[in-house]
């Protein structure tokens, strides 16, 4: 069964889930996973491109832009399926990606930030119907 976990962070800075998502993205590659970081847009992979170079000075997570072709552990992409063969999508974008199906598991990052809490509102609902069980993870 495809697992789907929602991060729920306390507050609502927008660095603060960037962040969060890199974070979640060193630990699953630790852990041997490869991850499709799906993001809202060119400008938020860059931005995570930059910031997965300076999150944590103990640690460092092989990654690329989609545009790039790379096979990278972590692939940034945004927009239509760039592929691959990963089995974590990390979702960053406002609505569920039409290819979520083909990863094992799923994690979306939420912050307090009211447009961002509907738009995951509106995930959680779409995963529902369509028979999964989405589990809510406070932090």
């Amino acid at each position: 069964m495809k697992r789907i976990d929602f991060y729920i962070l306390p507050g609502n800075d927008a660095g603060a889930r960037l962040t969060y998502a890199c974070r979640l993205a060193a630990k699953a590659w630790r852990e041997g996973h490869r991850i499709y970081l799906n993001c809202q847009n060119q400008d938020q992979a860059e931005a995570l491109d930059q910031r997965l170079w300076r999150f944590s000075a103990a640690s460092f997570v092989p990654h690329q832009l989609a545009d790039a072709g790379s096979d990278a552990p972590l692939l940034l992409a945004w927009g239509a399926d760039a592929g691959g063969q990963q089995s974590l999508l990390i979702n960053l974008a406002s609505t569920v990606p039409a290819f979520f199906e083909r990863f094992a598991r799923i994690a979306e990052v939420v912050d307090q930030d009211p447009q961002t809490r509907d738009a995951l509102r509106a995930s959680y609902r779409f995963y529902r119907e369509r028979g999964y069980a989405p589990q809510h993870l406070h932090l």
